[in-house]
This record gives structure tokens, C-alpha cells and sequence, in this order.
């Protein structure tokens, strides 16, 4: 990589990453705010409400990926946008049929579900504007949306909670909020002309192939989570827990390389090459936080307590399964940026085995996350050597996911 080139990305992670900072920052001040002013009952609706936006974000990853994807390849930004909207109706309808069932599911009213779910499609339509930007590889607006982005969607929350709202009427504030900054990201994206030499050939069901790939991802950083209190007692889940948190940091602290590679590995001329250096970044950033990891784990029980001691010498373990995951996102994401998602069939077998494996061996704080790091090593090996070869040697490369 030339040195030009090298600054160029080093400068698009710092925006990136800056902006990613600065909405998680927002997302987490807004479960601060709002388990300190609802209580712990009504905290109890809001968290769960939460995890159910997580998963109906799902699409407006996969969104992100697909329209930057077929920005890089010449697509007219008119027509990016209309794959945009007809993804966000098809959410839309989804979310409302699914309203009802996640109120039995989570014994919650099904106006606050309603209100909750309100924010999809809304995160579908930001998602095309930001796919628009990581597609021409304007990483400082990138960077300046994603932080917009936290904020818009915390700040109108904060207000209403602060105001005596309930969990429903703050996620409403919420997705208004949300509503609000695609507006803008709109505006930030056409302040530069159109350069599209490309047909416009974008369909849904590139969308439904990408998700599938972040599903997948969600499942691979979550399922040892999920099956937690079902193999463990609740001392034991409440530790493990804890580490999961060391997991979630190592996993997404590099999420900026693969953003701002993405566009190289969406272009046939630099795809292979793109993947392999991004892979060997998240290789060297993953070593730098498993060791970080090793040497900070005495401060767990200085600034946790010592109910908290038996995590310090997992804290290692569960760095190296987030710095693994991240890899393997990167190896599945570069799926999509090829336009065969076919890989990700791969992610799916370890994600089964995982679980049942899980269900089985694990009885043990210890015994579940090496199962855990152990499914992650699996699906990073399979995965990434996968992604590392050159385009189109695991079958055609395109039309496949269409």
C-alpha cells in the first residue's frame, strides 16, 4: 500500500471510528439515563425493546452494505434510494405485523412495541444515505452521519424521559430524532454531484441476501450470551455476562477498517487485495487488545468488586473470541462487497454446532467461553480463507446473491 494511500485510510478509520465512538457513547448514556429515571420496572420494558430494535436493524445493515456496494460499481444515486425505500416499506410491514407477537413475547403493551418498532424503516432509509457515502468513500461525512446519527436518535429520548415519558413515548422521540438526521445525511450526500456510470440494477433481494449475513454475524457475537442462563446458575450468568463485555469491545473497536475498505473490496480490481489487508489489521489490532486484555484484568475486582474476581483471568479468552469475530465479520462482509453471499453458509454450520455444543459440554463460566472462542477460532479459519482468495475462485462472484 502506497504511503498516499495508507493516509488516505488511516484518515477515513480515525473519522470513521470517531463518529462510531461518539454513537455509542450516545446509546449507552440513553440506558444510563433511562434505567436511572424509570425504575426497574420500567427499565424492563425499555432493555428489552432495545434488543428488539437491535435485530430489526438487521436490514438496514445489510442496506448499508448492498447500496455502498453498488455505489462503488457506478449505480445513479436515484436508484440507490429507491432500493432504499422499498427495503424500508418492506421493514415497515414487518415490523408491523411483528408488533403483536413481540407483545405476548415480552409481555409488553403493544403500543410501546408500536412505538418501538416505529424506528425501522426510518433506520433503513439512513442506512442507503450512509451506503451512498462509504460507496464514494467520503469517510469524513461518513463519520460526521454515524455521529449525528447517535445523537439524533439519544438526545430526543433523553428529553422525553426527562419530561416523565414512558418507555414507549422515548423511542417514538427516538425515531423522530432518527427522521430527523436522515434528512440531513440526504443533504450531506448531495452536496456532491452524482458520478454514476453504472445501470441501475439494484434489487430487494440483494438486500435479503445481505442480511442473512448479518444475521449471522448477530448470532456468532450473541449465541454463548443467549444460551448463558441456560447452562449456567445465575451467579455464574451474571460473570459471564461481564466478559461478554470485553468480547462486544474487542469485536467492534476496529469496525472502522472494514467500513472504510469496503469500497476497494467492492471493486474487482482491488478486491483480494483489500480483504487480505484488512485482515491482517484486525489481526494486529486484535493481538494489541488480547494482551491489553491479559494485563488489565487485575482491575476488574478494584473497580467491580471482588464478586467480580473470577472473570479477571477470562478477560483474555473473551477478548481473543471478539478480535476473532471481527475477523470474521470482515471475511463475511467482503461476501457481500463481492456479490456472493454464499460463504456465509459456512458461519451457519459453526453458529449450529456452537449452540449445540453449548447445550451439551458447557457447565462452567471457564467451559462456555472456551466453547465460545473455540466456535470463534472455527469460523474465522473457515471464513477468512475463504475471503482471502482471489475473486472468484469460490465460484462465480456474480449475480449469486440475486
Amino acid at each position: 500500500m502506497i504511503p498516499a494511500r495508507a493516509s488516505a485510510v488511516a484518515a477515513g478509520v480515525s473519522m470513521v471510528t470517531a463518529g462510531s465512538m461518539l454513537a455509542n457513547l450516545a446509546s449507552y448514556a440513553l440506558q444510563v439515563v433511562a434505567a436511572d429515571l424509570l425504575g426497574p420496572t420500567g427499565y424492563g420494558e425499555f432493555g428489552p425493546l432495545l434488543a428488539a430494535q437491535l435485530v430489526l436493524a438487521v436490514p438496514a445493515l445489510a442496506v448499508q452494505t448492498v447500496i455502498a456496494r453498488d455505489a462503488v460499481r457506478g449505480r445513479p444515486r436515484a436508484s440507490l434510494r429507491r432500493t432504499g425505500r422499498r427495503c424500508a416499506w418492506a421493514v415497515a410491514g414487518v415490523a408491523l405485523v411483528a408488533a403483536p407477537l413481540l407483545s405476548l413475547v415480552l409481555d409488553i403493551t403493544l403500543p410501546a412495541v408500536v412505538a418501538a418498532v416505529a424506528s425501522a424503516p426510518v433506520l433503513v432509509l439512513l442506512a442507503a444515505e450512509q451506503g451512498v457515502l462509504q460507496g464514494g468513500s467520503r469517510f469524513r461525512e461518513l463519520g460526521l452521519v454515524l455521529g449525528a446519527a447517535g445523537v439524533g436518535k439519544v438526545a430526543p429520548a433523553v428529553i422525553a424521559l426527562a419530561l416523565g415519558a414512558s418507555a414507549g413515548p422515548a423511542l417514538l422521540a427516538s425515531a423522530a430524532g432518527s427522521a430527523a438526521v436522515v434528512a440531513l445525511a440526504r443533504v450531506v450526500a448531495d452536496r456532491r454531484a452524482d458520478v454514476a456510470v453504472g445501470a441501475a440494477v439494484g434489487r430487494v433481494r440483494d438486500v435479503l441476501a445481505a442480511s442473512q449475513v448479518q444475521l449471522v454475524i448477530v448470532l456468532l457475537t450473541s449465541v454463548d450470551l443467549l444460551l448463558a442462563r441456560r447452562v449456567l446458575d445465575a451467579d455464574q450468568a451474571g460473570i459471564y455476562a461481564l466478559g461478554a463485555v470485553a468480547a462486544k469491545g474487542a469485536f467492534w473497536l476496529p469496525q472502522a477498517v472494514g467500513v472504510v475498505l469496503y469500497p476497494r473490496m467492492a471493486d474487482p480490481r482491488s478486491s483480494t487485495a483489500a480483504v487480505r489487508s484488512a485482515l491482517a489489521v484486525l489481526a494486529g489490532i486484535g493481538t494489541v487488545v488480547v494482551v491489553g486484555a491479559a494485563v488489565a484484568a487485575p482491575l476488574v475486582t478494584v473497580v467491580l468488586g471482588p464478586e467480580y474476581a473470577a472473570a479477571a483471568p477470562l478477560l483474555w479468552i473473551f477478548a481473543a473470541q471478539g478480535a476473532l469475530l471481527s475477523m470474521v465479520q470482515c471475511a463475511l462482509v467482503a461476501s457481500v462487497a463481492r456479490g456472493d453471499t454464499r460463504p456465509a453458509a459456512l458461519a451457519w454450520l459453526v453458529v449450529v454446532a456452537q449452540a449445540v455444543v453449548i447445550l451439551l459440554v458447557a457447565d462452567s463460566t471457564t467451559s462456555l467461553v472456551v466453547v465460545a472462542v473455540c466456535g470463534a477460532a472455527v469460523a474465522t479459519v473457515v471464513t477468512t480463507a475463504v475471503a482471502a482468495l482471489p475473486r472468484g475462485v469460490f465460484g462465480s462472484t456474480e449475480g449469486v446473491s440475486r
